[in-house]
């Protein structure tokens, strides 16, 4: 079956937002899905089939405090304000329709990096609560959020030890992949200096996870590699997604934001008839 990948970072995947808007207005919805981070908490509406529900979050929410702002941190220990972004929003503020989304029969996979081991787990997306605990810890940047506890462990971003899922994928015998990126093409990750103190004081409580940050800069170009050879092999089975230019993590203009979010959709009406062509037998 075809496979949608889906990278994270924050608010890069606006990007991503205008690709699965687009995917909906033409009725392809994809029987696999996986991803990380920001990248797979937003395909929650793709699978709700609610088009433009994430822009509008956007739009509406993104300059609020209660979203994102310092004053979090005195609430939640984190700059998100985490019951606001996956409790309020989804359950009154911006309704998440729930009913549309338990009709989804696929496979939807979340990522999270257990703390302990450092290593990727993928959640069952279905089993997704109100509170919407997996996708606050596939979300969890060290730092930005606090850790995340769910079914006895503790959990961060799913990013940290796989940005781009394709190797589970096709250890799940999938052959045909539509992969959405955040990054512009020809982009190289690097270890940060934030990256290395984060690391140092994380450390302390799990060096797993440490040593995980400080491998993923090596372990992204190399997943980066790895979705170029499939493309560069079999070019009818693998569509590669990306923005043309650099998209800020953390952007606050919400001009600059709706423009990415038309990027990602005309990106994706671009490559429609090869997009359309992973679902042919």
């Amino acid at each position: 079956m075809p496979a949608l990948i889906l990278e994270g970072g924050t608010m890069r995947p606006i990007f991503t937002c205008g690709v699965l808007d687009a995917l909906l207005d033409n009725d392809l919805m994809f029987d696999y899905v996986s991803g990380v981070s920001a990248g797979i908490t937003y395909s929650f509406s793709y699978l709700s089939k609610q088009r433009g529900r994430n822009l509008g979050v956007f739009l509406k929410y993104r300059n609020d405090k209660r979203y994102l702002s310092l004053q979090n941190y005195k609430i939640c220990k984190s700059m998100f304000g985490l019951d606001f972004v996956f409790d309020e929003v989804p359950n009154k503020l911006s309704p998440f329709d729930w009913e549309t989304f338990g009709k989804y029969d696929g496979t939807v996979l979340v990522g999270v990096t257990n703390a302990k081991t450092g290593q990727i787990e993928y959640l069952n997306g279905k089993d997704l609560d109100k509170q919407c605990t997996m996708l606050r810890a596939t979300c969890a940047i060290p730092y930005y959020f606090p850790e995340i506890e769910l079914n006895g462990n503790i959990y961060y971003d799913g990013g940290l030890a796989d940005s781009i899922p394709i190797k589970k994928s096709l250890k799940d015998g999938n052959t045909k992949h539509l992969i959405v990126l955040t990054r512009p093409d020809g982009y190289l990750k690097k270890t940060s200096l934030t990256t290395r103190a984060a690391a140092k004081r994380i450390g302390h409580k799990y060096p797993n996870l440490a040593e995980t940050m400080l491998n993923r800069a090596k372990m992204y170009n190399e997943t980066i590699a790895l979705c170029k050879e499939l493309k560069k092999r079999k070019p009818q089975d693998t569509v590669i997604l990306q923005p043309s230019h650099k998209l800020k993590s953390f952007e606050s203009d919400t001009n600059v934001l709706r423009d990415s979010y038309e990027l990602g959709y005309q990106t994706a009406i671009n490559n429609l008839d090869a997009i359309k062509a992973l679902f042919n037998d």
